[in-house]
């Protein structure tokens, strides 16, 4: 926000005598000598712009309970529990709120339970997990007062935003008792040390490798903000195509600053670890983790680290995928080599995350198949601290996915959920996409394990196998654009990811609802708008880009737009035709009894829910079905048809939420606005792009007409084929 006065008093430029009129002479200057302000919402403030709150009526009953406030701990963490207090209530109710006024009624009065002001209320969070943490009416010296209270300083700063959300939801100071579902919360941003982000649409890094440790940005501090005040507590700084360089002394100093900057947060901050490190780092002549010497530089270099970082977090590992090195090149298993670098960490009460993300193109079955096959095997020989990261579907971040079947095939091993907050395949960062729903689906996704009753949100949050070690693992979709997230609507699916970490049974209209009021407006015709957009947007975009169970159909390498033509490359699972398998008499990958089985991976009622053909969710047809063209869906229409359809029905839905954002001319940030608007216009041209090269591919096969309603294609399928985007972003750099 900026302020800009304009001062005639030096300005010789302006003369009385070529103005008209002495009446306009004065309008001019009265006009051009009152301050006025530049508000454009750039986005960079997130969620925590903490704006004026509305509605009066709240407003006065807020006020009437905060007569004062003080946080009564003293550590780093409550220093920057009271710096967020400062900023915000000035902000929210348009006036300064004293601070440390002892002995006023209606107080708000932030601690920790060992706080002898608070020992009152040890009781309160008994029980609580200890970034727990409980809002509550009580008196304090006799006056009535408002307390937040937890175990730890954490827990109070996470106590103090939830409070600072009420406000600026509108919602009752009632009584609050929250504790997170998951132990780990943590952002995995595919940073590299250039500054590129693979599969990053938002610009390049954060991480300004060059200038740390001298440089600090302010940037750092307010990504730690908006990661705390959703209880995100670990980040992991770089790519999971690691590079070992980050772990020599240059890089750990540069880590270390990084760390200092997001302790007082609440957040650790991880590394990703190249397996080969040993021999790129130490000259040794091999990484096999069951050699003596490997083992002992592992040892020896997180000893190092924790010297720079005491509260270091700890590994996340892609090995043995996509040309990742790993243990299987030395005969050695996956456990092998997660327990080798556990056990290192074991003494600093570090952990393993190590990514389920395998394949292999030499093995010639579905491969939606090899992370079970390869890691079933291995349940209960994982070390405690090891965590198997496992993406939330069997193949790859797509639009729809089934949940995986490594959920509720390993209850001996705490597994560690993979959600992709960045677009890899979901239209990048131009197309508005909402991803709670996707989360929710899994999360929801009843796995059978102990019976119904066992949903994937069980066995990641730890009840259904009795784990203590439990968390939720999300791509990052920041970058250093100013508004973070590329896409300015974007920021939901990182404000989302954080609220259903910490509590998994939070409805994605809720979290919809929360974001809007904190972020855009508090006009309730505003919010049911923007709220029935965002809903809408997960099976609007399933529709014009992977509808009835499609899936792996986009660009080659880049992952931009339809390519459902893409075959005769270097690897079979990296085409498309691998995956839709169309032909004269139908189309998708059969995944049932009678074809990969992969659906055997699952438990009997799963199996029985998706392997008839005739009782199959239409929304998971062609992902475990080979169709005929002939089908005929409930509908009533032939699978043809119903594709055509479908394919319309998410253009259309675009079109349905360009109208309504266009209703929200002048009620929003006319920046915001004209951003978005432009955006929706990209999606919709794209939406239509998706439609016409998809059908036009597929309709080589089916040999039936487009039906009535279905525009045809303004270019030909050759035009759509001749498409290049060597410059697209988020690819993979080329070392």
């Amino acid at each position: 926000m900026s302020i800009i006065t304009i001062d005639f008093a030096n300005d010789t430029s302006i003369r009385p005598a070529t103005l008209l009129t002495t009446g306009r002479v004065l309008v001019l200057l009265l006009y051009l000598m009152v301050p006025f302000r530049l508000q454009a919402d750039d986005g960079y403030e997130l969620w925590l712009k903490y704006t004026r709150i509305a509605d009066p009526t709240a407003a006065a009953s807020y006020r009437r309970q905060l007569q004062g406030w003080r946080v009564v701990s003293e550590g780093a963490t409550a220093e920057v529990a009271r710096t967020e207090l400062r900023r915000a209530l000035p902000g929210l109710f348009g006036k300064t709120i004293p601070e440390a006024a002892n002995g006023v009624n209606h107080q708000l009065v932030i601690g920790t339970s060992q706080s002898p002001l608070l020992a009152s209320l040890q009781h309160t969070v008994v029980g609580l997990a200890p970034d727990g943490f409980v809002i509550t009416h009580t008196r304090i010296q006799g006056k009535e007062s408002i307390a937040i209270v937890s175990a730890t300083e954490t827990g109070m700063l996470y106590g103090v935003f939830h409070f600072l959300r009420l406000l600026q939801t509108g919602q009752p100071l009632a009584e609050v008792s929250s504790a997170p579902k998951t132990k780990v919360r943590i952002l995995n941003h595919w940073d590299n040390l250039d500054r590129t982000v693979e599969r990053g649409y938002a610009g390049f890094s954060l991480w300004d490798w060059h200038k740390l440790p001298g440089y600090i940005d302010p940037r750092y501090t307010d990504y730690a903000r908006a990661n705390a005040s959703i209880g995100i507590n670990g980040t992991v700084l770089t790519n999971v195509n690691a590079n070992a360089l980050v772990l020599t002394p240059m890089y750990l100093e540069k880590v270390k600053a990084l760390a200092d900057v997001f302790r007082p947060y609440g957040i650790r901050v991880y590394l990703t670890a190249r397996f080969s490190a040993p021999m790129e780092l130490g000259n040794l002549p091999t990484a096999d983790p069951l050699n003596k010497a490997v083992r002992a530089w592992w040892q020896d270099k997180i000893r190092e680290i924790y010297t720079y970082i005491p509260d270091f977090g700890g590994f996340t590992v892609k090995a043995n995928s996509e040309g990742q090195p790993g243990p299987q090149n030395y005969g050695r298993t996956h456990a092998d080599g997660a327990n080798m670098l556990a056990e290192a960490l074991q003494p600093y009460h570090g952990i393993v995350m190590w990514r389920a993300f395998v394949y292999d193109h030499q093995v010639p079955e579905d491969r939606t198949r090899q992370a079970y096959n390869e890691f079933k095997p291995l349940d209960g020989k994982f070390l405690p601290n090891v965590m198997v990261q496992v993406k939330n579907g069997p193949l790859d971040f797509q639009p729809r996915e089934p949940f995986h079947p490594l959920f509720g095939a390993m209850p001996a091993t705490a597994l560690l959920p993979e959600f992709q907050l960045t677009q890899e395949y979901l239209g990048f960062a131009t197309h508005l996409f909402y991803q709670a729903p996707l989360f929710k689906e899994c999360l929801d996704a009843d796995t059978y394990a102990r019976g119904k009753g066992s949903p994937v949100s069980r066995v990641i949050d730890g009840t259904l196998d009795q784990h203590t070690l439990t968390g939720m693992a999300g791509v990052a979709n920041i970058g250093n654009d100013r508004n973070w997230c590329g896409h300015p609507l974007a920021q939901a699916n990182w404000y989302a990811f954080g609220r259903l970490a910490w509590d998994h049974q939070l409805s994605p209209s809720a979290v919809a609802d929360e974001w809007i009021r904190m972020t855009l407006h508090q006009d309730a015709v505003v919010v049911q708008t923007i709220r029935a957009m965002l809903l809408a947007t997960r099976e609007t975009t399933v529709r014009y880009m992977t509808p009835l169970g499609l899936h792996h159909i986009m660009g080659w390498n880049h992952h931009y737009g339809p390519a459902p033509w893409i075959k005769d490359k270097e690897r079979a699972d990296w085409t498309s035709v691998y995956y839709h398998r169309a032909d004269a008499q139908g189309i998708g990958f059969d995944r049932s009894s009678r074809g990969s089985n992969a659906l055997g991976q699952y438990h009997p009622p799963v199996q029985a829910l998706y392997n008839d053909l005739q009782q199959c969710p239409e929304s998971y047809l062609l992902w475990f079905h080979h169709v005929p063209w002939s089908h005929t869906m409930r509908s009533g229409r032939t699978l043809w048809d119903e594709l055509c359809y479908t394919y319309q029905q998410g253009v259309d839905s675009v079109a349905w939420m360009q109208t309504r954002w266009k209703t929200l001319h002048g009620k929003v940030d006319d920046a915001l606005h004209t951003q978005v608007t432009a955006l929706l216009a990209v999606q919709h041209q794209e939406a239509t792009w998706w439609r016409d090269a998809c059908l036009l591919y597929f309709q080589q096969f089916s040999k039936q007409p487009l039906p009535t309603g279905i525009p045809k294609p303004a270019r030909t399928l050759e035009d759509y084929q001749r498409l290049e985007f060597p410059y697209a972003p988020g690819i993979r750099p080329k070392w």
